[in-house]
Parts: C-alpha cells; structure tokens; sequence
C-alpha cells in the first residue's frame, strides 16, 4: 500500500507553516488587545478597506460567515465597529471601524510590520527572496487553474 509521508506533503506543510506563523502572530494582538484570530482579521480587513459588507470580508480573509459574524458581533460590542444597513436591500449590512476600532487598528499596522520584519530577518536575503517569489508563484498559480 501506498502511504502519504504528510512530513514531506506540501499542502500540509504549507498549512503548518501558516498556522504556526499565524498563532505565533496571534500574540502581538492578544496580549495587546484580547483579539481572537477572526477579530483580527476583521479588525485589519476592515482597517485597509474601510467600508466592507460580512460576506467581503469573509472572501477576503477567508473565514466562514459563522467565524465573521461572531467577529462583527465582538467588535460591535467593544463598539470598535458600527453595522450600518444598505438602503437598496436591508438583509446587507455596510461594517465600519469606529474611531476606537481605527485607533486600535493603527496601532496595530506598526506591530504587524515589525512582526514581519522580524520573521523574515531570521532568513538569508536569499531565502527571504526564495519565499517571496515562490508564494506569489505559487498564488499565480492556484489564481489561475
């Protein structure tokens, strides 16, 4: 019988990888503001777009609407966001940061960067250069098939 080495299985490797950079991530915005991954996502989402509707921001962040809608709900409730209804079709729902959500969401887009500059400084100029264009190769890729 064939077996699958899931060690050497890019898909789950690629899916470790992003897990454990993520949660390793998840620090930065959990100590500082007892944000959840989908808070997070929503909050930043959100904080570079500006105006979205739950079903972006769930294509965006690739979260499920149950993940986005809890999200919404607590960032509605630490009043960091406001639900506004679309006037065309009241079962849309137009979400924007509040003053408070954009504070914290500014506050967070240095930590971000240095998060990432930090990761990438563990790597050579070479490995770090490997990484960049192999992911958007590999992103091109899945775009178009």
């Amino acid at each position: 019988m064939d077996i699958l080495e899931l060690e050497s299985f890019l898909p789950y490797r690629l899916y470790r990888l992003a897990d454990a950079v993520s949660r390793e991530f998840s620090k930065v915005y959990k100590d500082r503001h007892g944000l959840t991954r989908p808070e997070w996502r929503t909050l930043s989402g959100l904080g570079q777009r500006g105006t979205m509707t739950a079903t972006e921001l769930g294509e965006q962040s690739a979260m499920h609407k149950t993940k986005v809608s809890r999200a919404v709900a607590e960032l509605e409730r630490r009043r960091w966001l406001v639900r506004t209804a679309d006037e065309n079709d009241r079962r849309v729902e137009h979400l924007a940061l509040t003053k408070a959500g954009l504070a914290a969401y500014r506050e967070m887009v240095p930590l971000a960067k240095a998060f990432e500059r930090e990761l990438l400084a563990r790597l050579s100029v070479e490995e770090r250069a490997a990484i960049v264009s192999g992911v958007a190769a590999l992103e091109m890729a899945l775009s178009q098939g």
